[in-house]
Protein backbone atom coordinates (compact mmCIF):
# COMPACT_ATOMS: atom_id res chain seq x y z
CA UNK A 1 0.00 0.00 0.00
CA UNK A 2 1.21 3.47 -0.89
CA UNK A 3 -0.20 6.44 1.03
CA UNK A 4 0.64 9.81 -0.53
CA UNK A 5 0.49 12.97 1.58
CA UNK A 6 0.90 16.41 0.03
CA UNK A 7 0.24 19.96 1.15
CA UNK A 8 1.86 23.33 1.86
CA UNK A 9 4.67 23.99 4.34
CA UNK A 10 3.51 23.86 7.95
CA UNK A 11 0.33 21.90 7.28
CA UNK A 12 1.54 19.09 9.54
CA UNK A 13 2.17 16.57 6.76
CA UNK A 14 5.67 15.60 7.93
CA UNK A 15 4.67 15.05 11.56
CA UNK A 16 1.58 13.08 10.55
CA UNK A 17 3.38 11.04 7.88
CA UNK A 18 6.13 9.98 10.32
CA UNK A 19 3.63 9.04 13.04
CA UNK A 20 1.38 7.18 10.61
CA UNK A 21 4.28 5.22 9.08
CA UNK A 22 5.50 4.23 12.54
CA UNK A 23 2.04 3.10 13.65
CA UNK A 24 1.41 1.09 10.47
CA UNK A 25 4.96 -0.31 10.25
CA UNK A 26 5.38 1.30 6.82
CA UNK A 27 8.48 2.91 5.33
CA UNK A 28 8.47 6.71 5.66
CA UNK A 29 9.66 8.66 2.61
CA UNK A 30 10.22 12.41 2.90
CA UNK A 31 10.51 13.70 -0.66
CA UNK A 32 10.88 17.30 0.51
CA UNK A 33 14.06 16.37 2.38
CA UNK A 34 15.67 15.51 -0.94
CA UNK A 35 14.93 18.97 -2.35
CA UNK A 36 16.18 20.56 0.85
CA UNK A 37 19.40 18.53 0.66
CA UNK A 38 20.00 19.87 -2.84
CA UNK A 39 19.09 23.33 -1.54
CA UNK A 40 21.78 22.98 1.12
CA UNK A 41 24.38 22.15 -1.54
CA UNK A 42 23.24 25.15 -3.61
CA UNK A 43 23.91 27.38 -0.59
CA UNK A 44 27.22 25.69 0.27
CA UNK A 45 28.52 26.15 -3.27
CA UNK A 46 27.26 29.75 -3.41
CA UNK A 47 25.05 29.09 -6.43
CA UNK A 48 22.21 31.50 -7.12
CA UNK A 49 19.01 29.38 -6.85
CA UNK A 50 17.51 31.52 -9.64
CA UNK A 51 20.32 30.40 -11.98
CA UNK A 52 18.58 27.43 -13.57
CA UNK A 53 21.57 26.23 -15.63
CA UNK A 54 23.95 26.15 -12.66
CA UNK A 55 21.42 24.32 -10.47
CA UNK A 56 20.88 21.71 -13.20
CA UNK A 57 24.65 21.22 -13.57
CA UNK A 58 24.85 20.67 -9.81
CA UNK A 59 22.53 17.64 -10.01
CA UNK A 60 25.07 15.81 -12.18
CA UNK A 61 27.61 15.80 -9.33
CA UNK A 62 25.23 15.24 -6.43
CA UNK A 63 24.14 12.05 -4.67
CA UNK A 64 21.11 12.18 -2.36
CA UNK A 65 20.09 9.07 -0.43
CA UNK A 66 17.24 8.51 2.04
CA UNK A 67 18.29 6.00 4.68
CA UNK A 68 15.34 5.58 7.03
CA UNK A 69 15.03 8.93 8.79
CA UNK A 70 18.51 10.00 7.67
CA UNK A 71 19.20 12.16 4.62
CA UNK A 72 22.63 11.64 3.07
CA UNK A 73 24.09 14.30 0.79
CA UNK A 74 27.18 13.01 -1.01
CA UNK A 75 27.64 10.52 1.82
CA UNK A 76 27.21 13.06 4.64
CA UNK A 77 24.28 12.90 7.06
CA UNK A 78 22.62 16.33 6.69
CA UNK A 79 19.31 15.45 8.38
CA UNK A 80 19.69 18.11 11.07
CA UNK A 81 21.10 20.75 8.73
CA UNK A 82 18.28 20.99 6.20
CA UNK A 83 15.42 22.12 8.46
CA UNK A 84 16.03 25.87 8.38
CA UNK A 85 13.68 28.42 6.83
CA UNK A 86 16.44 29.55 4.43
CA UNK A 87 16.96 26.06 3.03
CA UNK A 88 13.20 25.52 2.72
CA UNK A 89 12.89 28.67 0.62
CA UNK A 90 15.81 27.68 -1.61
CA UNK A 91 14.29 24.21 -2.02
CA UNK A 92 11.04 25.79 -3.26
CA UNK A 93 12.97 27.83 -5.82
CA UNK A 94 14.96 24.96 -7.28
CA UNK A 95 11.87 22.72 -7.32
CA UNK A 96 10.57 24.93 -10.15
CA UNK A 97 13.04 23.39 -12.58
CA UNK A 98 11.81 20.37 -14.56
CA UNK A 99 15.21 18.56 -14.73
CA UNK A 100 15.48 18.82 -10.93
CA UNK A 101 12.00 17.36 -10.50
CA UNK A 102 12.68 14.56 -12.99
CA UNK A 103 15.84 13.58 -11.12
CA UNK A 104 14.04 13.57 -7.76
CA UNK A 105 10.97 11.70 -9.02
CA UNK A 106 13.11 8.90 -10.45
CA UNK A 107 14.91 8.45 -7.12
CA UNK A 108 11.66 8.62 -5.13
CA UNK A 109 9.93 6.01 -7.29
CA UNK A 110 12.85 3.63 -6.78
CA UNK A 111 12.57 4.00 -2.99
CA UNK A 112 8.79 3.52 -3.00
CA UNK A 113 8.94 0.42 -5.19
CA UNK A 114 11.55 -1.18 -2.94
CA UNK A 115 9.51 -0.37 0.17
CA UNK A 116 6.18 -1.76 -1.16
CA UNK A 117 4.32 -0.41 1.89
CA UNK A 118 5.11 3.28 2.37
CA UNK A 119 3.86 6.63 3.56
CA UNK A 120 5.34 9.14 1.15
CA UNK A 121 5.03 12.86 1.82
CA UNK A 122 5.94 15.93 -0.16
CA UNK A 123 5.21 17.60 -3.45
CA UNK A 124 3.87 15.60 -6.43
CA UNK A 125 3.51 12.44 -4.33
CA UNK A 126 0.08 11.44 -5.60
CA UNK A 127 0.05 13.27 -8.93
CA UNK A 128 3.45 12.46 -10.44
CA UNK A 129 5.52 10.10 -8.28
CA UNK A 130 2.76 7.60 -7.41
CA UNK A 131 -0.32 8.54 -9.40
CA UNK A 132 -1.76 5.11 -8.52
CA UNK A 133 -1.30 5.53 -4.74
CA UNK A 134 -3.96 3.72 -2.71
CA UNK A 135 -4.79 6.80 -0.66
CA UNK A 136 -4.03 10.44 -1.49
CA UNK A 137 -4.26 13.13 1.17
CA UNK A 138 -3.82 16.87 0.77
CA UNK A 139 -3.21 18.41 4.18
CA UNK A 140 -3.75 22.11 4.64
CA UNK A 141 -4.17 24.76 7.33
CA UNK A 142 -4.51 28.53 7.37
CA UNK A 143 -1.26 30.51 6.86
CA UNK A 144 -1.65 31.97 10.37
CA UNK A 145 -1.87 28.53 12.00
CA UNK A 146 1.08 27.27 9.96
CA UNK A 147 3.14 30.31 10.96
CA UNK A 148 2.37 29.71 14.65
CA UNK A 149 3.43 26.07 14.33
CA UNK A 150 6.69 27.07 12.67
CA UNK A 151 7.42 29.67 15.34
CA UNK A 152 6.82 27.04 18.03
CA UNK A 153 9.15 24.56 16.29
CA UNK A 154 11.96 27.11 15.94
CA UNK A 155 11.61 28.36 19.51
CA UNK A 156 11.87 24.79 20.78
CA UNK A 157 15.19 24.53 18.95
CA UNK A 158 16.40 27.77 20.51
CA UNK A 159 16.15 29.97 17.41
CA UNK A 160 15.04 33.61 17.83
CA UNK A 161 11.95 34.07 15.64
CA UNK A 162 9.44 36.74 14.68
CA UNK A 163 5.87 35.62 13.92
CA UNK A 164 5.21 38.30 11.28
CA UNK A 165 8.45 37.46 9.47
CA UNK A 166 7.59 33.74 9.44
CA UNK A 167 4.04 34.44 8.24
CA UNK A 168 5.34 36.60 5.39
CA UNK A 169 7.79 33.87 4.35
CA UNK A 170 4.99 31.27 4.35
CA UNK A 171 2.79 33.51 2.18
CA UNK A 172 5.67 34.06 -0.25
CA UNK A 173 6.41 30.34 -0.41
CA UNK A 174 2.73 29.52 -0.95
CA UNK A 175 2.60 31.93 -3.86
CA UNK A 176 5.72 30.38 -5.38
CA UNK A 177 4.45 26.82 -4.89
CA UNK A 178 0.90 27.37 -6.10
CA UNK A 179 1.84 29.47 -9.14
CA UNK A 180 4.90 27.63 -10.44
CA UNK A 181 4.78 26.26 -13.98
CA UNK A 182 6.04 22.76 -13.26
CA UNK A 183 3.79 20.71 -10.95
CA UNK A 184 2.04 23.54 -9.09
CA UNK A 185 0.93 22.68 -5.57
CA UNK A 186 -2.76 21.84 -5.77
CA UNK A 187 -4.86 18.75 -5.05
CA UNK A 188 -6.45 16.84 -7.91
CA UNK A 189 -9.97 15.44 -7.59
CA UNK A 190 -8.75 12.07 -6.28
CA UNK A 191 -7.21 13.68 -3.19
CA UNK A 192 -8.99 13.88 0.15
CA UNK A 193 -8.40 17.35 1.59
CA UNK A 194 -7.73 17.41 5.34
CA UNK A 195 -7.80 20.81 7.06
CA UNK A 196 -5.58 20.42 10.12
CA UNK A 197 -6.08 23.98 11.46
CA UNK A 198 -8.04 22.82 14.50
CA UNK A 199 -6.99 19.16 14.66
CA UNK A 200 -4.40 17.49 16.86
CA UNK A 201 -2.01 14.79 15.61
CA UNK A 202 -3.86 11.91 17.28
CA UNK A 203 -7.18 13.06 15.81
CA UNK A 204 -5.66 13.31 12.32
CA UNK A 205 -4.09 9.83 12.62
CA UNK A 206 -7.41 8.31 13.73
CA UNK A 207 -9.16 9.94 10.79
CA UNK A 208 -6.58 8.69 8.28
CA UNK A 209 -6.70 5.17 9.71
CA UNK A 210 -10.48 5.20 9.28
CA UNK A 211 -9.96 6.17 5.62
CA UNK A 212 -7.48 3.31 5.17
CA UNK A 213 -9.93 0.82 6.72
CA UNK A 214 -12.64 2.11 4.41
CA UNK A 215 -10.39 1.69 1.34
CA UNK A 216 -9.41 -1.84 2.35
CA UNK A 217 -13.04 -2.78 2.93
CA UNK A 218 -14.06 -1.37 -0.46
CA UNK A 219 -11.25 -3.32 -2.14
CA UNK A 220 -12.44 -6.54 -0.51
CA UNK A 221 -16.02 -5.84 -1.57
CA UNK A 222 -14.82 -5.56 -5.19
CA UNK A 223 -13.83 -9.25 -5.24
Amino acid sequence: MIIAIDGPAGSGKSTVAKALAKELGFVYIDTGAMYRALGLKVIKERINPDDKEEVIKLIERTEIVLDGSRVLLDGEDVSSLIKTEEIGNVASKIARYLPVRKYMVEKQREIGKRAKNAVIEGRDTGTVIFSDANLKLFMTASPEVRAKRRVHQLKEKGFPVDYNHILQKILERDKMDYERKESPLRPTEDYIVVDTSSMGIEEIIRYIKSLISERLKNNQDDY
